[in-house]
């Protein structure tokens, strides 16, 4: 895929040369901590290409829960808020690759000087919710089967390949359900052909199959981000009408 960040190719020529001037083009690997819950948030980061990052909610007992996957369509750390807060979550790198890191000084001081930059943020702020929202009402409806399905596709989407790096453990801790579930999950998988295993990672093999084991949640989110932010969020196979919603 592209090393750009989808994100920023929809702002105006204007206001996308004040940010990319701004910017520093950084690898981070996959597993780095951008930043932790409760920790400041110095800095801002757009995946570009296939890098994705996936930000967590952290428990008592040590299980981290994905609460949202982003990808080349967003950003992460202090995009949607006005001043330095602590971090409610952690925020770390799901698949390696580039990212562009500006300083939340120097994004502030872009979005105090431009109307429309604020103006663009604060609709990235509605998708953001609205993909809390569906992932609120997916994890409270739809099974396990079909979250990790949707979940998969998800990430291919923004990834721009079927080979995804991670374990059924980590599946199991980002889909907040035991290791034995998120097990018999990938061996139906595989038994029927959708996906193959191996050491540290999962192959989609069949991805049509994997879109109609899957709910529609990712489908009604990109519907979201196209009538608010057109041409940014990454294209998903086409969603049989019979699916469940």
């Amino acid at each position: 895929m592209p090393e750009r960040s989808e994100l920023l190719e929809a702002l105006s020529p204007e206001d996308r040369n004040v940010l990319i001037s701004r910017v520093t083009p950084i690898r981070l690997e996959t597993g780095k901590v951008l930043y932790d819950a409760g920790g400041v948030v110095d800095h801002c980061y757009f995946p570009t290409g296939g890098a994705v990052a996936s930000l967590q909610v952290l428990f008592s007992n040590g299980i981290a829960v994905e609460a949202l996957m982003v990808g080349n369509e967003g950003a992460l750390g202090g995009i949607v808020s006005n001043g330095s807060t602590p971090a409610y979550a952690r925020a770390s790198v799901l698949h390696g690759g580039q990212f562009l890191r500006i300083s939340s000084a120097d994004f502030e001081h872009a979005k105090e000087a431009s109307s429309e930059l604020r103006s663009f943020f604060a609709r990235y702020a509605d998708c953001l919710l609205a993909q809390v929202f569906q992932s609120v009402a997916c994890n409270a409806i739809h099974t396990i089967e079909q979250r990790a399905a949707k979940w998969l596709v998800a990430a291919t989407a923004r990834i721009g390949r079927h080979e995804i790096t991670i374990t059924q453990e980590q599946l199991a801790s980002v889909l907040g359900v035991g290791r034995s579930y998120a097990s018999r999950v990938v061996q139906r998988f595989k038994a029927e052909g959708i996906v193959r295993t191996r050491r540290g990672g999962i192959d989609v093999l069949n991805p049509a199959l994997l879109e109609q084991s899957a709910c529609t949640c990712e489908h009604l989110v990109k519907r979201h981000f196209d009538a608010v932010l057109p041409s940014v969020y990454p294209p998903l196979e086409t969603a049989p009408a019979s699916r469940a919603m």
